[in-house]
C-alpha cells in the first residue's frame, strides 16, 4: 500500500497503528488471548462432537399421500429434538444436507453438525 493511504486514512481512523515495540507487545498479548479462547472453544466443540458420534435422530411429521409434508422440518425442529435428547446445539451449527431450504418431502435426510 502507499504510505499516504496509511498516513492519511488508516492511522487517523484508528484502523492501524505504528509498529513500535509497545504496540507489537500489545498485539502479541492480544493474539495470545485470542488463541487461548479459540483453543478452549475448539476443545468444547470436540467434546460435543464425541458425544454426537453415532447419534441418530428421528423426527416424525404429518405427510400427505404423495409424500409431501404438511409443513417442513427445519433447523429449529432439529435443535428442539436434540435438546430433548440432551444435546446442546445452536442454530448456526446445523446444516441440512447441503441445502439451505427446509425439508418438505418425506424422505431420509442427513443433517450435519460441523466439528
Amino acid at each position: 500500500m502507499k504510505s499516504g493511504y496509511g498516513r492519511n486514512f488508516l492511522l487517523p481512523k484508528g484502523k492501524a497503528t505504528v509498529a513500535t515495540a509497545d504496540n507489537v507487545a500489545k498485539f502479541e498479548a492480544r493474539r495470545a488471548e485470542l488463541e487461548k479462547t479459540a483453543n478452549e472453544g475448539l476443545a468444547a466443540a470436540q467434546t460435543r462432537a464425541t458425544k454426537l458420534e453415532g447419534f441418530k435422530l428421528s423426527l416424525t411429521a404429518k405427510a400427505g399421500n404423495e409424500g409431501k409434508l404438511f409443513g417442513s422440518v427445519g433447523n429449529t425442529d432439529i435443535i428442539e429434538a436434540l435438546a430433548k435428547a440432551g444435546h446442546t446445539v445452536t442454530r448456526a451449527e446445523v446444516r441440512l444436507g447441503g441445502r439451505s431450504d427446509p425439508s418438505r418431502r418425506r424422505a431420509q435426510r442427513t443433517a450435519a453438525v460441523p466439528r
